[in-house]
């Protein structure tokens, strides 16, 4: 039987300006996604990377005194510094400068459009947003500006080559009712067809795919016609396959990953990636990727983050003062993926204190002193012998009470389906939350028999009891190992397991932390 493959990008990111918070979300998300997919034992392939053409690099590395390979070979640099901190696991880091890598896959995909007859040649004469990387309409002004970066677009008239996106109107409208090419969340699907349905310019008019070589002396050149360089969707766009191979002598890697299972992106890129890189691929005849994962945008205090208003948060800041994990956490449970959040100094405290340091953090350091003062830190049972949970109802399984029940009973019939069932739907926030519940069951647990007491009257019960919280705890740190891998290291180097002689025996070794996990913030 063939290996199972999971293929996960996220855009690339705009080599223009260093990262902010909201990349550091796009990040962590499609990292959980990859490290869950790769503990299934799936042949998983992580992409992320940078976007370094156009016309926005050659003017702000012009600003800068820097030549434009200068100017984003800096940006890179502090972005895969980021990437690295927060303890991404991508396979690969794409640039869409790299010419050994990526411009055989561009060329080629360019090479494949112009094959189904989809490339022709015409005068563009209009505005173009700078900002955008785009050709705009007025109909897409506010005032006069473009609604996005508040500013006011170039009148521009050159020649450039086309693409025929309105050839593959009928055939988008038809993937997009039909479900075929997902995209999440649905309400993506209807924004996307709403616009199809109209007779907007901007979206039924075909796309312009090059830019003259005088007016953007930086990009890959159209193979058959050097004074062009390919604009940006062409590009950048190809190099979720250039990555794998695509265009280069070995494409073994395209062949196995292709189509991306997921695409991770923020939502003012859909249109993009959902009409126009879809269309593309139907051009040059390439599968489509199965699903699109929309992110919304992150607001600070219900503001969108700026300089002037003194709102703006970075990932930095909240990792020096409560270190990568908690980043993690915040943005595994605390943000829904697919709307819009908000974040504060004070709300991310709070949830810190509440869920780390009181939670996850003081759960373990008070069971595993426990077990190394009662039993020197060797404990060992089974699964049968492990009392029930008092009174306790499951608020995430509908009428179902574990009254009578033990942990790994309802670890394994209750708590482990719905968090796999999550996982793999995408709903990292419900996952974690699944995870939370189980720690609130060994809470409770310890609620429930007080171990501390139980030991003066009853040592066997108490063993029993322990027992039971070591194997809870053993399950949370499979649990949150991909979403926060540091912390589940950290778990597992204080609680070891392996199997006894008898049937369903586990002995577990441990030893109490020298430090809390999480220490509390006043």
């Amino acid at each position: 039987m063939d290996e199972k493959k999971f293929y996960i990008t996220t855009a690339i990111f705009y080599a223009n300006a260093q990262l902010h918070l909201g990349h550091a979300y796009e990040l962590i998300l499609a990292d959980i996604l990859a490290r869950y997919h790769r503990s299934l034992g799936e042949k998983t392939f992580f992409l992320t990377g940078s976007d370094e053409h156009g016309d926005k690099i050659i003017r702000t590395a012009q600003k800068e005194g820097l030549t434009p390979q200068a100017f984003v070979n800096l940006n890179v640099s502090k972005m895969k510094e980021l990437i690295a901190t927060l303890g991404i696991s991508n396979d690969s880091f794409i640039r869409t400068s790299d010419s050994k890598v990526h411009w055989p896959g561009a060329q080629k995909m360019w090479k494949a459009l112009e094959a189904s007859g989809d490339i022709y040649k015409a005068t563009y004469k209009g505005l173009y947003c700078v900002g955008c990387e785009a050709f705009i309409t007025e109909k897409e002004l506010v005032n006069g500006l473009c609604q996005h970066h508040n500013t006011a677009p170039e009148q521009i008239e050159e020649e450039n080559y086309f693409f025929r996106l309105s050839k593959y109107v009928p055939e988008l409208k038809r993937l997009l009712e039909s479900g075929d090419f997902k995209i999440t969340p649905r309400s993506k699907v209807r924004e996307m067809l709403a616009l199809l349905n109209t007779d907007a310019e901007a979206i039924l008019s075909d796309v312009s795919l090059s830019r003259p070589e005088r007016e953007i002396p930086w990009g890959i050149p159209v193979p058959s016609d050097p004074s062009q360089l390919m604009y940006v969707w062409c590009d950048a766009l190809s190099n979720y396959i250039s990555a794998l191979g695509y265009g280069q002598e070995d494409e073994k890697n395209f062949n196995i990953f292709w189509p991306a299972d997921v695409q991770v992106i923020g939502k003012d890129i859909v249109r993009f990636h959902a009409l126009l890189w879809p269309a593309m691929l139907l051009s040059a005849k390439i599968p489509l990727p199965r699903e699109l994962l929309v992110h919304g945008f992150v607001t600070s205090g219900g503001k969108k983050m700026s300089k002037s208003v003194g709102n703006v948060l970075s990932a930095d800041e909240f990792i020096a003062d409560y270190g990568v994990p908690a980043l993690r956490y915040y943005c595994a449970r605390e943000v829904s993926p697919t709307e819009d959040w908000d974040l504060t100094r004070e709300k991310f405290k709070e949830v810190y204190n509440a869920n780390l340091a009181n939670g996850l953090g003081n759960l373990v350091s008070r069971t595993l002193k426990m077990a190394e003062q009662y039993f020197g830190g060797n404990i060992a049972g089974d699964a049968a012998s492990v009392p029930a949970v008092g009174a306790h109802t499951s608020a995430g399984a509908g009428d179902v009470t574990f009254a009578g029940l033990n942990i790994p009973y309802i670890v394994i019939n209750d708590i482990l389906p719905r968090y796999h069932k999550h996982m793999l739907a995408y709903e990292v926030n419900k996952a974690t939350d699944v995870a939370w519940e189980l720690i609130g069951y060994l809470d409770q647990f310890i609620t429930d028999y007080e171990p501390f007491k139980l030991v003066k009257t009853d040592k066997e019960k108490t063993e029993k009891v322990l027992w039971g919280l070591l194997y809870g705890l053993r399950e949370v740190s499979n649990m949150i190992a991909p979403i926060m891998p540091e912390t589940s290291v950290a778990i597992d180097e204080l609680l070891k397991s392996k199997n006894g002689e008898h049937e369903g025996e586990i002995i577990f070794t441990t030893k109490a932390p020298e430090q809390p996990l999480f220490k509390r913030k006043d």
